[in-house]
């Protein structure tokens, strides 16, 4: 039995193979359940994201296209067209494999951290219908201390790679705590509810959203527990905002300078922080003239982007460096434990041997034998069957030529080499 991981993810299948493959959170359960009962696995967990959908499980080295069929067969589409898509990986290079995805290095954008949580998930899924067992167990928690440790270790999530995140990493800049801010997001489309969600981990608790359709701003205040107003009323609450970030699909800007210079007016001149994502331009472009504006528009942020895609990178180097220690000490400790295990099976075989000889030397003196004959005959019987099956695999060995067998033996042993070698 060893250790599998293989899938399809946005490397090597296009978005429309990905979607036919793709596990709903409602069909999980049950298709855990079928790939062990079908997929030859004795234990399995499945992780399904936008990006990838990938297979991790215990199996006999020669099933990896039993699971492919299964998975094939599951969501009724080509073996022959899976093939052409998916990848393999066993024991090393699925331990790899699952550690890479935990770390984000085999994500879409480096060093995301969303994929952590998800597969976090996905072993709870297998948790929770029993189909995870002891190794994948290990497997597991391995991967995710490997994630933390170089989170930790690495600047792998410290850097923008995003327009949504670059924004707010900005705001940082300006601002010595987030946490005494109050946001203004014009917009609620996804860019937006991302710069939403990334203020809110950075510590900003006064988020308002204006939007054309007040419905739609009304959905996204929720989800950040702010509160939502038409963007016709923008003007009225503008000067509360210490940080403005926008982005709309206005073919015009929808904040000038007068509203700004009104807004500024009201503050006391106290700085604002604006930042225009859209293009065509949310805000006029004569905005940054004014002295107590710090504007920044979506090119600005592809410097800060360029920035962080290259710390990033080299933050990725070390991260493999990591893994691959990782992958060692984790190979290290399966090895181990299979030590402990043979070396529990040839204590327990010892035992028995054991208990069966004192009951005969037990019987013996019983029947009024000599002890120190009785004590003589145990030692012997002991040493005769410890020493029966070695002799037999050894002398076979011999006859075989496996010189190899009879040298680990006598270090096995604790005996010198030199007649092996001779």
């Amino acid at each position: 039995m060893a250790l599998l991981a293989l899938g399809i993810n946005h490397k090597t299948a296009p978005v429309d193979v990905r979607e036919k493959l793709a596990f709903s959170p409602d069909e999980l359960d049950e298709a855990l359940v079928r790939a062990r009962k079908d997929g030859a696995l004795s234990e399995v967990a499945i992780l399904s994201t936008c990006n990838r959908t990938e297979v991790y499980g215990v199996a006999p080295l020669h099933e990896g296209r039993t699971v492919l069929e299964w998975l094939a067969r599951y969501h009724d589409v080509s073996v022959d067209q899976l093939m052409k898509n998916a990848y393999i990986h066993w024991d090393r290079e699925a331990v790899r494999h699952m550690m890479r995805v935990a770390c984000g290095l085999d994500s879409l954008i480096l060093g995301e951290p969303q994929i952590l949580g998800q597969l976090k998930d996905a072993f709870s899924a297998a948790q929770r219908t029993g189909c995870l067992g002891a190794q994948m167990n290990r497997w597991f928690q391995h991967s995710f201390n490997m994630a933390k440790q170089v989170r930790t270790q690495t600047d792998i999530g410290k850097n923008p790679v995003s327009v949504a995140y670059a924004a707010v990493s900005l705001a940082q800049r300006i601002f010595a705590d987030l946490a005494d801010t109050r946001a203004l997001l014009i917009g609620a489309g996804e860019t937006i509810e991302l710069v939403g969600r990334h203020l809110r981990e950075a510590g900003v608790t006064q988020l308002t959203v204006a939007n054309r359709t007040l419905s739609r701003g009304q959905a996204l205040a929720a989800e950040l527990d702010g509160r939502a107003i038409p963007l016709a009323e923008l003007a009225e609450y503008l000067h509360e905002a210490d940080i403005v970030i926008a982005s709309t699909a206005s073919p015009l800007p929808v904040l000038g300078k007068g509203a700004v210079e009104r807004a500024l007016k009201k503050r006391r001149y106290n700085p604002m922080f604006m930042v225009d994502i859209a293009v065509p331009r949310d805000i006029e472009p004569e905005v940054g003239e004014l002295e107590d504006v710090y504007l920044y528009t979506v090119d600005d942020l592809q410097q800060v982007i360029d920035e962080g895609v290259k710390a990033r990178q080299n933050a990725a180097e070390e991260a493999e460096l990591l893994i691959a220690q990782g992958i060692e000490h984790f190979i290290e400790q399966l090895r181990a434990r299979d030590a402990v295990q043979t070396l529990m099976d040839i204590r327990q075989q010892a035992e028995v041997v054991r208990d069966q000889e004192i009951e005969k030397a037990l019987r013996q003196l019983q029947r009024g034998h000599n002890a120190e004959d009785v004590l003589r005959h145990l030692a012997r019987g002991l040493t005769n069957k410890l020493i029966h099956t070695p002799s037999v695999e050894l002398k076979k060995a011999s006859a075989e030529g496996r010189t190899d067998l009879l040298v680990q033996a006598r270090r096995l042993y604790g005996l010198s080499n030199s007649q092996a070698d001779d």
